[in-house]
């Protein structure tokens, strides 16, 4: 498979069998002009997880997209973290967030969704020093809980280790 990235994502090509096997198995991608679209998080935890058999190693995909995003590292920490907990996860951006999750065994491309099948968590993922403001988390919050799901905080230490914090809106 050939894998060319990009500071948004990455585009994999090669074999359709081979690419439907990446799509499906796990939901990682979506296709775009017979290419498998990955964010640039999916394609790192792919190769890391040896399920990508690419020129580049993990150390040069990882290098990359740290130099093109200033956030890398807390999302790609909370991203395998939440994969390793056999989550599915896909982007956040219209959220205003890094990630949508879904249960395991969801279809997030399912077309008429049960209330089981919709988004669980919307989650953010920041550094254990990392300043938010309470309109910023307010916000948060209330964007997630537009589409019936939780916001998550997924706040990521010096270690790379990764605790979430689930803040929810109460009304007095």
């Amino acid at each position: 498979m050939d894998l060319k990235l990009t500071t948004s994502g990455a585009y994999l090509k090669g074999e359709q069998e081979e690419l439907e096997e990446v799509h499906s198995e796990a939901y990682y991608g979506k296709f775009n002009e017979g290419k498998l679209e990955l964010s640039p998080s999916e394609a790192t935890h792919l190769l890391d997880r040896g399920l990508l058999k690419v020129q580049q190693s993990f150390e040069e995909i990882y290098d990359y997209y740290c130099e093109h995003d200033s956030d890398f590292v807390q999302k790609y920490a909370a991203y395998s973290d939440l994969r390793e907990r056999g989550l599915i996860i896909k982007t956040g951006f219209k959220f205003g967030a890094h990630f949508r999750v879904y249960s395991r065994g969801v279809n997030p491309y399912k077309a008429d969704k049960g209330r089981k099948e919709h988004t669980k968590f919307i989650v953010h993922a920041v550094r254990e020093n990392e300043d938010l403001s309470f309109q910023e988390m307010s916000r948060a919050v209330r964007l997630a809980n537009n589409i019936r799901a939780d916001m998550m905080w997924a706040v990521v230490d010096s270690e790379k280790d990764v605790t979430y914090y689930q803040v929810d809106h109460k009304t007095p």
